[in-house]
């Protein structure tokens, strides 16, 4: 089937697998064409103001009450949800890990995914959770969804195919996918084995940030954001759906697929975003501003102008500004900083952070370029440059970010991290005239 995707990111818009499966000029109309069955699925309350009301209209085989029937618990000890992260003595610190190893068995979605990090709890439905994920076999009759938050995927390598109830997307490296909380939906790996990262959020759904001086134009722009067109799966043999639901998992054995919608309407939808069309902004004189300004999506908080989460990029770009050390500077903030590396070299740590690698600098925790990276900037003639071949991205929210037990032991765990500052030593001379 060739995949074809609708353009905007909160649009409403509308797909048909079939012609005229959509009713026009009503939802629930009392017989739909087909003999589908109408279901409105919402991503926000049903008084949330329009602005940023969520719902979309489905068209389906069956009644999504059919795609459910005892559930099971199921285990998935690696996947966890805050509060838990299981047992570790590790202490806070600054850590940095190289990949996950690829798994030498036949691996699924749901069994590749592996915690890093916890922040908030999922039962008051605030904070997220960092993954990893890791596997070599696509999910064929077995089925998922997320009840407990929306999943942000960052692949790293390989491809994936994700099937979902309103359509199919197809993610690569260098792309992400956002899966809505609730949505069904089964994970293929396209090239054999699929690596990368998950942001699972709790908190209020993932938007686009205000641009505020920016202004009208710059940053993630929301024609880019792609969702699917309508696809269905007719399958009537047994089929498995398993169900995340306050943390923990469970599992209900159904006769069918469930990725039955023939055609929908509506602006709660699974997207996927090339993050290459991200326009940078930048400093054009010294300094450079706060890398807020590389945001491209925020789950807002109830306290203004402070993320639940924040979904932050440092793409390729031009360093244009004079007399400026130019990598991030050394600072300490009140955002916890869950990093990852899909491509490249990261300009303040150009050894020992490689793609599929990942750090977390917590919050009030001191950060920055490494020694290598300070000498470098401190000495670099100060032309314009561009950085390229490189995409970091960083998952940032307010919460402290809580070290798992599987991240604790994980046996890419760089021990000697703190080290790469150790050559950042006291440069203070009193006798000297200070630069005016």
């Amino acid at each position: 089937m060739k995949l074809s995707y609708m353009s905007g990111f909160g649009n409403e818009m509308e797909s048909e697998a079939l012609p005229d499966a959509l009713p026009k000029g009503q939802n629930s109309p009392q017989n739909c064409a087909y003999g589908l069955y109408a279901e409105q699925i919402s991503g926000t309350a049903f008084t949330a103001p329009r602005a940023t009301n969520a719902r979309s209209w489905l068209y389906r085989m069956r009644p999504s009450v059919r795609h459910t029937a005892h559930f099971s618990p199921v285990s998935y000890p690696n996947w966890l949800s805050p509060p838990s992260t299981g047992d570790h003595d590790l202490p806070i610190g600054q850590f940095r890990w190289n990949p996950v190893p690829l798994p030498s068995t036949k691996t699924t979605f749901l069994n590749g995914v592996k915690t890093m990090t916890t922040a908030g709890d999922v039962r008051s439905q605030s904070g997220m959770a960092s993954h990893t994920y890791a596997f070599n076999d696509s999910m064929t009759d077995d089925y998922f969804f997320n009840a407990d938050g929306e999943m942000l995927i960052v692949p790293e390598q390989g491809r994936l195919e994700i099937q979902t109830e309103l359509g199919i997307l197809e993610v690569e490296p260098g792309e992400i996918s956002i899966l809505p909380r609730g949505i069904m939906f089964k994970m293929g790996c396209v090239d054999g084995a699929a690596r990368g990262y998950i942001c699972e959020n709790y908190g209020a759904r993932f938007t686009l940030p205000e641009r505020g001086p920016i202004g009208a134009n710059g940053l993630a722009n929301p024609r880019d954001f792609l969702s699917p067109v309508a696809a269905y799966e007719e399958k009537d043999t047994p089929c498995s759906v398993q169900v995340k639901w306050g943390g923990k998992f469970y599992q209900t054995d159904i006769g069918h697929s469930p990725l039955d919608v023939v055609a929908w309407h509506g602006n709660f939808a699974p997207v996927k975003y090339d993050l290459r069309l991200f326009c940078a902004v930048g400093a054009i004189l010294f300094d450079h501003p706060d890398p807020s300004i590389f945001t491209v999506l925020t789950a807002p908080s109830n306290e203004p102008g402070t993320a639940n989460v924040d979904f932050a990029i440092f793409p390729a770009r031009w360093m244009v500004a004079e007399n400026t050390f130019r990598p991030p500077w050394y600072h300490r903030n009140i955002m916890s900083e869950f990093m990852g590396l899909i491509y490249g070299q990261y300009d303040a740590k150009e050894e020992g952070f490689v793609p599929g690698g990942m750090s977390l600098h917590n919050m009030m925790l001191p950060h920055g370029p490494d020694a290598e990276g300070f000498l470098k900037a401190t000495t670099a003639d100060l032309t314009p440059q561009k950085l390229e071949n490189t995409l970091a991205f960083m998952f940032e929210t307010r919460l402290p970010q809580q070290i798992t037990a599987f991240a604790a032991n994980l046996e890419t765990l760089q021990p000697d991290y703190i080290d790469c500052w150790s050559g950042l030593e006291k440069r203070f001379d009193g006798t000297k005239e200070g630069k005016k």
